[in-house]
């Protein structure tokens, strides 16, 4: 196994150069997701350090990774950002529109140097429209687009999912799939290009399967009253006797009738499609769940087509027995943490390193990506 000093490793993407440039949240997990694919991704921090309020030894999202610190506001930061992206294949950055164009490292900048780059941009709002300048958050930028309005119980509140839907699923997954199609392109043609990545366009996007359900009369437009939002009684959780909760998809008949089979209500539960005792059924499913706990009724489904599952917390789901045997988890530098994915049959991948501290690589990737001045002590702020 190749180690993360070296730039090089396994994975589809060994040999692809990313320069990222140091944020929080949905850029960072995209660059890690490229490092997790085999690419040689070097952050530059900035002085004093940037990202989440944590040891940057537990910050996952920079596994992998090699950093280098650069003061992009001294009077030499730019050329040296410059000097990097002159020999990178792919450039990510999540700054406000116009600023990395204000520090001299915007796309005009980098193209000059590097035609063939792909400039990636992760915003919230994206580069364009009357809210682009603007400041906000995954929950912020969820809410306009719809999605936040469909997660929650029917007469309560939108449910805020983290922000694994809006930064990462909504952000980070579609600028992953932004570079690499532009990458692709590069590598065709030697053009490279802006990739504008929104968590709103995202976001909206993911939805597109139920915006077609609604205009076709399949979707209500609001909470707790569909199929897949838990407004029925087959498609949800329920509480056990423990306080602990197991999850239920059993939408086909095949697999509801499984389902009330090993529950112990086929007797007294009424027709799948029978909408009008949907709450009845409900009652009867939630008071038949609180008869055992939760470790209980996973001993009771296991081997069966019912599509039941127990919720398990952070903590428990690297012990659940199919994540254990298929390695969904793997351990390195003492944390516990999921592994790539997905997976490859030829170009295997793996963690090769653990997060890099700030500038504690600014010699090897200067030697490895023959930009010698990266190790020069940078002049003074400028003006």
């Amino acid at each position: 196994m190749a180690v993360a000093g070296t730039g090089g490793g396994h994975g589809p993407l060994t040999g692809v150069r990313v320069l990222e440039l140091a944020g929080i949240g949905p850029g960072p997990f995209a660059a890690m997701l490229l490092a997790d694919l085999g690419a040689d991704v070097v952050r530059v921090d900035r002085p004093g350090g940037t990202g989440l309020a944590i040891d940057p030894d537990h910050d996952i999202t920079n596994r992998s990774k090699r950093s280098v610190v650069v003061d992009l506001k001294a009077g030499d930061g730019p050329a040296r950002v410059l000097d990097l992206a002159a020999r990178a294949d792919v450039l990510i950055e999540g700054y406000r529109p116009g600023v990395a164009e204000r520090l001299g490292v915007g796309p005009g900048d980098c193209h000059a140097r590097n035609p063939a780059l792909v400039y990636g941009r992760m915003t919230g709002w994206g580069q364009e429209g009357p809210l682009a300048p603007r400041a906000g958050h995954d929950i912020a930028y969820l809410a306009p687009t719809g999605t936040l309005g469909m997660i929650g119980t029917s007469g309560g509140p939108p449910v805020v999912p983290a922000n694994l839907l809006g930064d990462y699923a909504g952000g980070s997954l579609y600028l992953v799939v932004g570079v690499l199609a532009a990458l692709h392109h590069a590598r065709a043609t030697g053009e490279g290009q802006v990739v504008d990545a929104a968590i709103v366009d995202g976001a909206a996007h993911l939805a597109s399967m139920i915006h077609g359900m609604l205009a076709a009369g399949g979707w209500q437009d609001r909470r707790g009253a569909n199929l897949l939002d838990g407004g029925c009684p087959f498609y949800g959780t329920y509480e056990t006797a423990d306080g602990r909760y197991m999850a239920v998809g059993a939408l086909e008949p095949q697999f509801y009738a499984e389902f009330v089979r090993i529950l112990g209500i086929a007797e007294q539960a009424p027709g799948q499609r029978d909408l009008a005792r949907w709450d009845e059924l409900r009652e009867t499913v939630a008071a038949r769940f609180k008869t055992r706990t939760r470790d209980e009724w996973t001993a009771l489904f296991e081997g069966s087509d019912a599509c039941v599952a127990p919720v398990l917390s952070l903590r428990e789901a690297p012990h659940h027995p199919h994540l254990a045997a298929r390695g969904t988890f793997t351990d390195h530098g003492g944390i516990t943490q999921p592994a790539p994915a997905p997976r490859f049959s030829a170009t295997p991948t793996s963690v090769r390193g653990a997060p890099a501290r700030p500038g504690a690589h600014t010699a090897d990737v200067a030697r490895d990506w023959d930009v010698p001045h990266l190790t020069q002590h940078p002049t003074k702020e400028a003006d």
